[in-house]
């Protein structure tokens, strides 16, 4: 294989011969353009001509998709973040058992239609279903691996891109009102783990980005903290790394009481290290820490969240991401703007906002007829 750079108006251009069309004699090339420099351009073509070698040999050594998918996640794997590995082989897993012994050039849009339709009904564990969203999960992860065969002259078509995965349903969130919250945070005021319930019931953040806190993060005396980091778990092994998205790198405002309890907090946390004869900080330096400093299991922090629940007469969570769901909730019924509730969730688009908390919009949508009407007529009066 090889290949060469060219310019297209202002951006960069590669092209790849990957093959020879047996029938005509010509060519076969792959291109991708947009590239800012020809040095950007450049790179991402050795990148691609390097992958070509390892990603033909699996073309012709093992044809079935099982194989090829084994042969694409070993070329794929060292630029992926470690919890985007393990999703995409569990959804190779689901993949390999419904199409693994076709071979790729056999592949249809209909088989993988049909394949999508079997994971529905019965691709979940013990012959459960899968709900359309994990399936979509899987269609993504199929349609990138079949677009780099198809990039590097492996297949003529991208079949998974023609097949329809199915629709994912809009379902609607257990959330609490603001009387049931804050009766919830009245109950847990003794709990070890209530500064960390108030910051998710306060700012919406994910449970892991709470949990990768830093005090090199926070700001108290401003008000304010920085995402830049999350605990998370690969293999139920625990991983610190950096957001995965751009939009989840964000500074978020507190509130005067949620200021006071992470004083008290960062108070108490300094005084129990003193007692155990340890120093003021850590090398981690984390907000919400073992008493070793170390980070805290996010499993560790939804199993008290849901005992905590079930002690009370409270409707039922099903995690702490239900706390991130009440805010979104209660912010947007008390009229903030769809725009701020986005950027402090750290969702990509407004659009995602809208779409999550739809069922809100409707009340909203009310409330401003009832308001625009009041001022018009309070008007027309005066």
């Amino acid at each position: 294989m090889r290949g060469h750079v060219r310019r297209r108006g202002s951006t960069w251009t590669y092209v790849i011969d990957v093959s020879i069309d047996p029938s005509t004699g010509r060519r076969r090339q792959r291109t991708k353009g947009g590239f800012a420099t020809k040095s950007a351009a450049e790179k991402a073509m050795s990148e691609a001509l390097a992958a070509g070698p390892r990603m033909a040999a699996s073309a012709t050594s093992a044809t079935t998709l099982r194989d090829y998918l084994a042969k694409w996640m070993e070329a794929v794997t060292p630029r992926l973040r470690a919890t985007t590995v393990a999703s995409y082989e569990m959804a190779i897993t689901r993949l390999v058992a419904r199409l693994g012994g076709v071979r790729l050039s056999d592949l249809t849009p209909l088989a993988v239609e049909r394949a999508y339709a079997g994971m529905v009904l019965s691709g979940g564990r013990n012959g459960k279903p899968l709900s359309p969203k994990t399936v979509r999960n899987c269609h993504v992860v199929l349609r990138k691996a079949l677009a780099d065969a198809e990039r590097l002259g492996l297949l003529d078509r991208n079949v998974a891109s023609r097949a329809r995965p199915p629709t994912a349903t809009r379902r609607e969130f257990p959330t609490w009102t603001s009387s049931e919250l804050s009766t919830f945070l009245r109950l847990v005021a003794d709990d070890a783990l209530y500064p960390l319930w108030v910051l998710l019931a306060t700012t919406g953040v994910r449970r892991g980005e709470a949990l990768g806190l830093r005090w090199g993060d926070v700001d108290l005396d401003r008000a304010t903290f920085s995402v830049s980091q999350t605990v998370t778990t690969v293999n139920n092994k625990l991983t610190v790394q950096p957001p995965k998205a751009d939009s989840s790198w964000r500074r978020i405002s507190l509130d005067r009481s949620t200021v006071a309890v992470l004083r008290a907090h960062r108070k108490g946390q300094l005084e129990q290290r003193a007692l155990c004869g340890l120093g003021r900080f850590t090398a981690a330096d984390l907000v919400f820490a073992t008493p070793a400093g170390d980070p805290v299991h996010p499993d560790s922090v939804t199993h008290r969240f849901q005992a905590l629940v079930a002690a009370s007469d409270l409707p039922k969570l099903r995690g702490p991401h239900d706390l991130r769901h009440t805010w979104a909730s209660l912010a947007l019924a008390a009229g903030i703007h769809p725009k701020v509730v986005s950027d402090r969730l750290g969702h990509s688009t407004i659009a995602i906002t809208i779409d999550t908390y739809s069922h809100v919009i409707p009340n909203l949508d009310a409330d401003a007829a009832e308001t625009v009407a009041s001022q018009l007529f309070q008007a027309g009066n005066g």
